[in-house]
């Protein structure tokens, strides 16, 4: 009777994984393309970016490829050794301070967006018109009125709100900056009511 796929996909990786501890690339190579279709699914479902996956898997290859003659074969299956690798670097990947490009190209953007006039929440505490603010807020689009709270009224950074709607980091800003656009032109216009 054979063994069952799962067993000799088991038996495959051990094998390959004991080649790259002797350094052997071919064999890192198919153990690289046997795996990396699951393990990248492992980091992308921690990580939630596709950027970020792709860098945490590549280190965890060089991590793999460094410590492969480590493996135990009497302590975990090959793939679960392989995942435990992924799993932990993506954790401490999400533990890392998180910091948003600071380059020149971001400060002049940063400098031509800059208002001296105050800004909708600046408004609202001025004036303490909470009502305003509430009408201003349901005339909004319900991704920009998300994107601001999140980001005023929640603390978040935008890349933390980009990732908690899952979508791009610069379709969050922009729509976060053209909400905040109509949120300050709606909050003058009843201001002047």
């Amino acid at each position: 009777m054979s063994a069952p796929p799962r067993d000799a996909q088991a038996t495959r990786l051990a094998e390959l994984l004991s080649q790259c501890g002797l350094k052997n690339q071919r064999a890192f190579s198919e153990l690289y393309s046997l795996t990396s279709p699951k393990l990248f699914g492992v980091a992308l479902r921690i990580l939630r970016r596709q950027d970020w996956a792709e860098e945490v898997l590549q280190e965890c290859y060089m991590n793999i490829w460094n410590h492969a003659a480590d493996y135990a074969a009497a302590k975990s299956a090959p793939l679960t050794w392989m995942t435990s690798i992924v799993r932990n670097r993506c954790l401490d990947w999400l533990r890392r301070p998180q910091q948003e490009a600071t380059g020149d190209e971001y400060e002049i953007a940063v400098e031509a967006w800059q208002d001296e006039n105050p800004g909708p929440v600046e408004q609202l505490m001025a004036s303490g018109d909470a009502a305003a603010l509430g009408h201003c807020l349901k005339e909004l689009d319900a991704r920009q009125r998300q994107g601001i709270m999140l980001a005023f009224f929640h603390g978040m950074s935008h890349s933390e709100v980009a990732d908690h709607m899952k979508q791009p980091l610069g379709t969050v800003k922009t729509w976060v900056r053209r909400g905040l656009e109509r949120l300050k032109g709606c909050l003058e216009k009843d201001g002047n009511r």
